[in-house]
């Protein structure tokens, strides 16, 4: 039976940013009828299409590059997948945080600025292409945050990629629902529990990362001891460079077994960890946790009242 655990983190990430993307395609799709330009459509729908052709690309050549680095030197391979593992981790923690409070701050003024790009380019001669990359840079932008979190995973093999596909099918779905019917969804709701979840989901990188970081210097030592970058605090302390072990339920709560799993997948649970990953997650928690609450709790409700045409 095949495990699709992994597949819940690029589904939760995917769903979220590909719901943001629909809001931007829907919103100018609906001021272009308004404004009687529906001959515009097809440039909008090229580059919802570009924009998810691009973003498999960029994927691809992430995962063939990282598939490359463990097949080309065999002998350092150990050192560097868990290296580069922690090094995209870092890039995505960084990315995702940063996407998830830009995005609920702007929110509010969401609608507005979107329909103002547009006027602007109505007014452009090269209206068209105007349209298109607008569009195809908002999908690109949502893609490229996937992305980057499925290469963090790459040793999880194409089961990520399965959820990162199955995100976008959901995420077209609300699309529709939403301007094409005009279904009525609680988009704050869904993007404060979505938010919530990533948030979470982030906070588990921030674990992996240090971990990825720890194992790869740890190999390098063993090979190299002379460039040994570890430090121990007592002769049986496992870790390389994140102190003492501070938590270990890993004989009742193993993180590969179920429930473990479900935790360690949406919620970052590890059932080892050392004194420098708890000092990093609290600090992540309190600091970026604080500021993405106070952004929802400004968050207007504007957007969730899309216009549909008729």
């Amino acid at each position: 039976m095949i495990d699709l655990t992994p597949a819940l983190p690029t589904f939760v990430i995917t769903l979220r940013e590909g719901v943001e993307a629909a809001l931007v395609v829907g919103i100018v799709l609906a001021y272009l009828a308004k404004a009687g330009q529906t001959r515009l459509k097809a440039w909008v729908y090229g580059g919802v299409g570009v924009g998810l052709l691009a973003s498999g690309v960029v994927g691809c050549v992430f995962l063939l590059g990282l598939n490359a680095v463990g097949s080309t030197n065999q002998g350092y391979a150990p050192i560097l997948k868990p290296l580069l593992e922690g090094a995209f981790s870092i890039v995505a923690i960084a990315m995702l945080s940063w996407m998830l409070i830009w995005m609920t701050q702007q929110s509010r003024l969401l609608k507005k600025q979107i329909e103002g790009t547009v006027s602007s380019a109505l007014a452009d001669s090269t209206a068209d292409w105007g349209i298109f990359w607008l569009i195809f840079f908002a999908v690109l932008r949502e893609g490229f945050e996937t992305v980057l979190f499925i290469a963090a995973k790459f040793q999880q093999g194409v089961i990520p990629i399965v959820g990162a596909i199955a995100g976008i099918v959901v995420a077209v779905g609300i699309g529709v629902l939403l301007f094409q019917f005009g279904v009525k969804i609680n988009l704050r709701l869904f993007f404060q529990a979505m938010g919530i979840f990533l948030l979470l989901i982030v906070a588990g990188l921030v674990l992996s990362a240090l971990a990825h970081i720890d194992i790869g210097l740890a190999r390098l030592a063993e090979i190299h001891p002379s460039t040994s970058l570890c430090f121990k605090f007592s002769a049986s302390q496992s870790s390389c460079i994140l102190g003492p072990l501070l938590w270990d339920t890993s004989q009742w709560l193993p993180e590969r077994q179920f429930p473990g799993i479900l935790l360690h997948t949406l919620l970052g649970y590890e059932d080892q960890i050392y004194l420098v990953q708890a000092i990093a997650y609290s600090l992540f928690l309190v600091s970026i946790g604080n500021i993405y609450l106070q952004s929802i709790s400004g968050w207007g409700s504007k957007v969730t009242k899309p216009q549909t045409s008729t």
